[in-house]
């Protein structure tokens, strides 16, 4: 899918709570101590943070190193599966915090971990439609996991906001295309009233992960004529270590191509913010010309991949951390703080 305009990522922020848990102290709490662990340590939401707190201060650096009056922003949309609130916008909630107009579109994404990059879809449509001249899309999730299941040791907090509008000499970056391919397979979810996500184990991998992030990055590599060459760097959606490292070398990409995006030792698998998280740790430390592979993955299912050419260094006068300052700021916690953190004792 081409837009019909070019349009450009004007700016970005990404937030990462300052609390950590080891993934070693979760093991020993439940006698697993000496097994391998993928993910060194997951960051952790504080008591008073929720998605909708960590979206507010991912687009407050996103406006900060954009320098527009929110006012211009025409929509703002949320995506993730943890909004504090069953019926209630969180768009809503950013909007009146960011100083934004109240004319303008606003509403939650849900499509489990690939929320965030629906939302930015759509910003690209209403943008490249004339319909908006800014759009805000944040992907943003408390990562959730009952106690002793294999998620603990791989669920984190953070999120991203991408300021997107036209394509102009001054955006960071512009999206050449983008596809999507979704299909029902239910290899994770949570009903209704459910404090925590169910999920059917070895059947997350082959049939739902692999095949939905395979499907869309060949399709949009097809629609492009590009090869695994073609691209500079890769970020694919990381609910482990192995996934995206297993797609990327099936798909004929390099370790080289995916490590710079590749989160999940230090942060932890943040759902909606995942992908979007691995994005803005590429963009980062990329330069003019370098080309971007962008893959989410939801569980349900489905995977948009996406097309992102480089315009800008972001050292230019940056005025916001990047994620490597925010992976460096923490405060290590043990298992006891850390479920009182995530609410996992209710009195």
């Amino acid at each position: 899918m081409k837009p019909g305009r070019l349009v450009g990522i004007v700016s970005y922020g990404g937030y990462i709570p300052i609390y950590r848990v080891k993934t070693s102290e979760i093991a020993r709490i439940w006698g697993r101590d000496g097994e391998p662990l993928q993910t060194e340590e997951v960051a952790v939401a504080a008591m008073d943070e929720d998605c909708v707190t960590m979206a507010v201060e991912a687009a407050r650096y996103a406006l900060k190193r954009a320098k527009i009056d929110p006012k211009e922003i025409g929509a703002i949309y949320v995506g993730s599966e943890s909004k504090p609130y069953a019926v209630k916008s969180s768009g809503t909630i950013v909007a009146e915090a960011i100083g934004a107009s109240p004319n303008i579109t606003a509403a939650d994404f849900e499509f489990a971990c690939k929320g965030g990059t629906e939302a930015l879809q759509t910003c690209i449509g209403l943008i490249a439609s004339g319909m908006i001249k800014y759009g805000l899309a944040i992907g943003v999730d408390t990562g959730q996991a009952a106690p002793s299941d294999e998620l603990e040791y791989t669920v984190g907090c953070g999120g991203a906001a991408f300021l997107v509008g036209p394509k102009t000499d001054e955006t960071i970056a512009y999206f050449e295309a983008s596809t999507s391919y979704v299909t029902d397979t239910p290899d994770f979810w949570r009903r209704a009233e459910r404090p925590y996500p169910s999920h059917a184990r070895r059947f997350t991998g082959e049939p739902a992960y692999f095949r939905h992030v395979i499907n869309a990055t060949k399709n949009l590599m097809t629609e492009l004529g590009y090869k695994p060459e073609d691209f500079d760097y890769v970020v694919f959606h990381q609910p482990n270590l192995k996934f995206p490292l297993r797609a990327g070398l099936m798909l004929g990409f390099t370790r080289k191509q995916l490590e710079p995006g590749l989160l999940i030792p230090s942060l932890g698998n943040a759902y909606a913010g995942s992908a979007l998280l691995g994005l803005v740790a590429v963009l980062d430390v990329a330069k003019p010309g370098q080309r971007i592979l962008l893959a989410s993955y939801g569980s349900g299912s489905g995977s948009d991949a996406f097309s992102i050419v480089v315009q800008n260094s972001p050292y230019r006068g940056n005025p916001i951390p990047f994620v490597s300052h925010l992976l460096g700021r923490k405060k290590y916690i043990d298992y006891a703080q850390y479920v009182k953190h995530r609410g996992k004792i209710v009195f």
